[in-house]
């Protein structure tokens, strides 16, 4: 069976990752006869109420509030190799712009995870498929602009894509339910709900997506 990873960024749209975008990037995988393999950094995060989208002031630990989604079954990140795994996928939540990067804060100038860095340019090296949700191609933007310029999609929004161009990286428009294919990187983009105005269109697109990592493997 393929191991799929998934990189979690803790549990909520506003401080981690999205959760319909994980579970339907979860129930792709399985759909498709793949194991999920879940990971996040152990890190803390800024808690975001999402009842009110206002910042707590609080702080919670991102493996731990993403072990929730993968209900207990989680890794440390840094204890993953590209070996462990025949590729990796990334679900959206604004965690994967501000937990696992800052290009949220930052924009093209962004730093990365040491952790989440390391294993993307494993998974590259290695040539093994890549996988990224709404606005987490930024992440892979900001790894892997310089060095490869890869094609990535977030949608539509001209001002995220200008920041994406400044890394290096080739940012393509695509409607929510489609996908942008970079077969030369082996990178595989959907916009979700950076477009995306129900569930059923993220779950297409987030289909064709993980279908199409699976694919590579």
């Amino acid at each position: 069976m393929k191991k799929i990873g998934v990189v979690l960024s803790g549990c909520g749209v506003r401080d981690g990752s999205e959760i319909q975008e994980a579970v339907c990037t979860i129930l792709a995988i399985d759909q498709a006869g793949a194991e999920a393999v879940f990971m996040a950094p152990d890190i803390e995060l800024d808690e975001v109420n999402h009842c009110t989208m206002e910042p707590t002031g609080l702080k919670r630990k991102v493996l731990v509030e993403s072990a929730r989604i993968a209900r207990g079954n989680i890794k440390d990140i840094a204890g993953i190799k590209a070996s462990d795994i025949d590729a990796i996928v990334f679900p959206g939540g604004f965690g994967a712009a501000l937990n696992l990067c800052d290009f949220g804060q930052k924009g093209a100038a962004a730093s990365v995870n040491p952790e989440v860095s390391r294993l993307v340019k494993e998974m590259h090296s290695a040539k093994k498929p890549i996988g990224a949700i709404c606005i987490a191609p930024t992440l892979i933007a900001t790894i892997l602009g310089k060095e490869a310029s890869p094609k990535l999609t977030i949608g539509t929004d001209p001002a995220t894509a200008a920041e994406i161009e400044k890394t290096g990286a080739k940012h393509l428009n695509c409607e929510a339910t489609g996908f942008v294919v970079d077969k030369e990187n082996r990178i595989v983009t959907t916009p979700a709900y950076m477009l995306a105005g129900r569930i059923t269109e993220i779950y297409e697109g987030i289909g064709k997506c993980v279908k199409a990592v699976i694919e590579m493997t």
